[in-house]
């Protein structure tokens, strides 16, 4: 509310602001470092944070980028991600190793971030009982996998092992869920290319071979496709799921979705499932605010018990 205390048209201004305080400042904690690797040189892994300024312990969203498999610039979807913050979220956007690392250091580097998050949850104002993780498409692919095979002790590697990776709210948008059928529904030339060794889940999951060492496409092992999927992964007990997909995505079949939500929906895991109509694959859809006060709220709900 602004009240005028002395004017004269253009010339000159004097008003008193009375703001009633709504939302907390947001804390930006940027580039860092919670993992490195020393093969082949060293490989520092960052996250940026934002991070209310508040007295009490906080929620925590775990944001995972898209990008391929092959980047994770973990500066994306700043928007949703503020909202969040706003809200009263400590949110986490988080970079991992991409393709040519294969399978699985992606999902070594999500649970190692979510480890290093509760081994500095007082530093960064976490409560460590309250992690959620979100991601869009390979970001979406990897909060479903930190959250599935939260208990598989293969993938346990790396530092702060005495902490868990466990999750209590995971939310997917257009992620694929099933490596060897990325392309369901989609026309023969785009299967053409994803039986193709260079195709990018064949890449995730074999690496990049040189010389004369052969590579595969990903039906040539189904049994490694599987271990490399969150579909591999469907169990009881797991914490509830949103799952969002836009009805005209072109590079990951809508049916990856349904069948996470078929199968979560047949095991009893709480599940809420949205089709954003005419929306593609990351594109102007997915940034308007019924969609993030959608994601916000449903975070809320989960994770701050609100409704």
């Amino acid at each position: 509310m602004i009240v005028d205390i002395e004017k004269k048209e253009d010339s000159y201004y004097k008003g008193l602001i009375r703001v009633e305080v709504t939302q907390p400042r947001i804390d930006v904690v940027n580039e860092v470092v919670y993992a490195q690797y020393f093969k082949n040189g060293t490989r520092s892994l960052h996250m940026t944070l934002f991070v209310p300024n508040t007295d009490e312990p906080k929620p925590c969203v775990v944001y995972f980028p898209g990008g391929g498999f092959t980047t994770s610039d973990y500066g994306k979807w700043s928007r949703l991600r503020m909202a969040m913050a706003l809200q009263g979220f400590v949110v986490a956007a988080v970079e991992y190793r991409a393709i040519p690392d294969p399978f699985p250091a992606i999902l070594i580097d999500g649970k190692t971030a979510i480890r290093y998050l509760r081994a500095h949850a007082v530093k960064f104002g976490i409560d460590g009982n309250r992690i959620g993780v979100m991601g869009n498409s390979a970001g979406g692919y990897l909060a479903n996998l930190v959250t599935m095979a939260a208990d598989v002790e293969e993938f346990n590697v790396g530092d702060f092992l005495d902490y868990s990776s466990d999750t209590q709210a995971c939310c997917d948008i257009f992620g694929p869920t099933d490596l060897a059928s990325v392309d369901e529904g989609f026309p023969p030339e785009v299967h053409k290319y994803h039986k193709s060794p260079s195709a990018t889940e064949a890449l995730l999951l074999n690496g990049v071979t040189y010389g004369r060492n052969q590579s595969y496409d990903i039906h040539d092992d189904l049994v490694r496709a599987r271990w490399a999927s969150p579909m591999g992964y469907l169990k009881t007990g797991l914490p509830p799921f949103l799952i969002m997909h836009g009805t005209n995505d072109q590079m990951v079949s809508i049916m990856q979705s349904e069948h996470l939500y078929d199968g979560l929906k047949a095991l009893r895991v709480p599940v809420d499932y949205y089709q954003l109509k005419d929306a593609g694959h990351g594109d102007d859809p997915w940034f308007q605010q019924p969609v993030i006060e959608l994601i916000v709220n449903w975070f809320r709900k989960q994770l701050m018990n609100v409704d």
